[in-house]
């Protein structure tokens, strides 16, 4: 049974970080112009919107290397 409840939160968490990562801007521009992410390399920085980002990914990929952990010891 829990082994079940972690799947379903590494898969979910596996294609949220699919996600979030195509929204990153790259050097290209990304997805993230098709929310106005698009206003040029002369912005102040990183906006609220772009740090709010990167901790949303961080977080995933945390929960992901933590489940993917999880199911490496249970399935042994």
């Amino acid at each position: 049974m829990l082994t079940a409840v972690v799947v379903v939160v590494h898969v979910v968490a596996s294609l949220l970080l699919v996600v979030l990562i195509l929204l990153h801007s790259g050097r290209g521009g990304g997805l993230s112009d098709m929310f106005g992410g698009g206003m040029g390399s002369a912005a102040a920085g990183s906006t609220v919107v772009e740090r709010n980002l990167d901790r949303i990914t961080v977080a995933t990929a945390l929960v992901f290397a933590f489940t993917t952990t999880i199911l490496a010891i249970r399935l042994q």
